[in-house]
């Protein structure tokens, strides 16, 4: 294991998600690697942020909505049921509050924020030299050019267990020994039916996951396979492989969690038990690991993987991102802001289940975009803008 003299600095943002608490229950097992700095969130939990602020002793906490006099109570509050006598940390309040501590100069910021309001957050990072431990996948999607000319080489670091897996595969071999990336997909809680059977099913199974727990919109994103979709164009990015040369691939035990293959036969493997615990701490401290991170596989207990290729037929969320990712410019944007619309209102029993990734695929479709060499955030916004208010209107015309 390597260790440094002190311990890296650490920015959390959605330190209340799924990533985020992950995330502290690995800098807390290593208290003399990890420092956590700075944490932030939406703010719908401030008791939970004032508790994570106190029990991590952070500098700065922030919340893009809420009372900052609230919150400083609470962080009162926790503070002296932990015996802390003077503990005053800074107090971030606003739409802007999880840039400014993205832009504190930590070592390493982890972005887990879900969705692209997390682009800003991203460039703040990384304009501040932060290595970037990057969750949020929508960020990169959508600001693909804006994101990659900021960032130095090694400076982001893919925290999606498939991209994880996909780095840690791709130190075994030399770039241009690479045939193709192969991202695998559990498939989700709909692995195997037809698009027929996919009509009638409802926003309670759809997010009942066979093998990951994860937030709602990732969840109902994994079982329309948009998350897919995502995760092929962000491979494309962060490993400047080409669309041809991404494969996806269904293989419900989620045990692999992608592989590269070399051209010379070779396939290199990832594997381990369903956790994102090894993809967060690899992201914490890239490319050193954090002893017993995660429970290892059992080798000497039989099992069976299973291989199936994807049904684009039921599930053609993965083409349409393949189109979308080769358009570029800002049709990636108009993809994910559409689809963030269309899952809200599956959820709010407003649409059916296939009208997710249909209405997705109509607004794209009506999506003007001349190529922008050098797209702006503006532009990116603007085509998110015009996305959701389109998505909207097809929406409440079904």
């Amino acid at each position: 294991m390597t260790t440094t003299s002190s311990p890296r600095t650490v920015s959390l943002l959605g330190s209340t998600g799924s990533i985020g608490t992950q995330a502290i229950q690995i800098v807390t097992a290593s208290p003399d690697r990890f420092r956590v700095v700075g944490v932030s969130a939406g703010g719908r939990d401030p008791r939970q942020v004032a508790q994570q602020a106190v029990t991590l002793r952070v500098e700065q906490v922030a919340v893009a909505s809420g009372s900052a006099a609230e919150l400083r109570e609470l962080i009162g509050d926790a503070a002296r049921s932990a015996g802390l006598t003077a503990y005053d940390p800074e107090i971030l309040v606003g739409a802007d509050a999880s840039e400014r501590v993205a832009a504190s100069g930590a070592d390493v910021v982890l972005n887990g924020i879900t969705g692209s309001i997390g682009l800003r957050p991203t460039l703040a990072a990384l304009k501040h030299g932060s290595t970037l431990a990057l969750a949020n996948k929508e960020s990169l999607i959508v600001g693909g050019p804006i994101v990659k000319a900021l960032a130095r080489p090694g400076q982001i670091v893919p925290v999606d267990s498939e991209h994880s897996a996909i780095a840690q595969c791709l130190r075994v071999g030399r770039p241009e020994d690479v045939r193709k990336l192969v991202v695998t997909a559990s498939g989700g809680p709909f692995r195997g039916r037809s698009r027929a059977e996919l009509r009638d099913v409802s926003p309670q199974q759809a997010l009942a996951h066979p093998t990951w727990t994860m937030g709602r919109m990732v969840t109902t994103n994994s079982a329309t396979l948009v998350n897919k979709g995502l995760e092929v164009i962000e491979a494309h990015l962060l490993f400047d492989v080409p669309f041809e040369r991404i494969e996806v691939v269904v293989h419900p035990q989620s045990i692999v969690h992608s592989m590269v293959q070399y051209v010379d036969g070779s396939t290199i493997v990832q594997a381990s038990p369903p956790s994102m615990l090894i993809p967060i701490a690899l992201g914490l401290d890239w490319p050193n690991r954090v002893q017993d991170a995660a429970p290892a596989m059992d080798w000497t207990t039989a099992s069976t993987w299973e291989f199936e290729p994807l049904d684009d037929a039921a599930f053609p969320a993965v083409a349409l991102a393949r189109q979308v990712g080769q358009a570029g410019s800002t049709y990636p944007a108009v993809y994910n802001a559409a689809n963030e619309e269309c899952v809200e209102a599956f959820h709010q029993e407003r649409i059916g289940f296939l009208d997710i990734v249909d209405t997705v695929r109509a607004v794209v479709d009506e999506h003007d975009a001349a190529p922008h060499t050098d797209l702006t955030v503006e532009q990116v916004l603007a085509a998110e803008g015009w996305a959701r208010s389109r998505a909207q209107q097809m929406l409440s015309q079904a």
